[in-house]
């Protein structure tokens, strides 16, 4: 009995701290903490990129040179974090290590999964996109649906009236 409440006591002394890391290297830093056994938070977003003219599915950081990390003020062991490869700093107020309030992190986590289920669609209906190469480049479209995974319906003015073209994904640009 005495052990479960020194636990719950760790628990709750326990608190969530931002992690600067250099740039282009939070999953390099998230991957080293993790290996030093430090609880790391590193939201992170599925999204299409082009890659040698193919749309691709890439993890890219919410945050873009942070993450977060659940630390003891007394328990653990601060010293390492520093030199952490792909670490900059302990995000500070003042001289104090910047806590992020538990809510926060929670609303991301519920988010992220959120985000996950609807991660499919790099376009949605209605959006206006740029026609990027072939026939009609340059030109403003309406993007209607996908069709299947390299393909996309879009609505296109065209000799004065609404044409219905198919095309591949690629050569669609969002206008976001």
């Amino acid at each position: 009995m005495h052990h479960a409440i020194d636990e719950r006591a760790k628990a709750e002394s326990a608190r969530w701290y931002v992690i600067q890391c250099k740039g282009g290297e939070s999953f390099r830093a998230a991957e080293h903490l993790v290996n030093q056994a430090y609880e790391v938070f590193h939201p992170v977003l599925e999204v299409q990129r082009k890659r040698r003219g193919r749309l691709t599915w890439v993890e890219e950081p919410l945050f873009p040179h942070y993450l977060f990390i659940r630390l003891d003020r007394l328990a653990s062991n601060w010293r390492p974090i520093r030199s952490t490869r792909g670490v900059l700093r302990l995000v500070c107020f003042g001289n104090e290590p910047l806590a992020v309030d538990d809510g926060l992190i929670e609303a991301l986590r519920r988010g992220a999964s959120r985000e996950e289920a609807q991660a499919n669609h790099y376009f949605r209906a209605g959006e206006p996109v740029t026609i990027i190469e072939g026939p009609f480049q340059a030109l403003t479209a309406v993007f209607e649906r996908h069709k299947g995974e390299e393909r996309a319906i879009v609505l296109l003015d065209l000799l004065h009236r609404r044409q219905r073209l198919e095309m591949p994904v690629a050569q669609l640009q969002s206008q976001r």
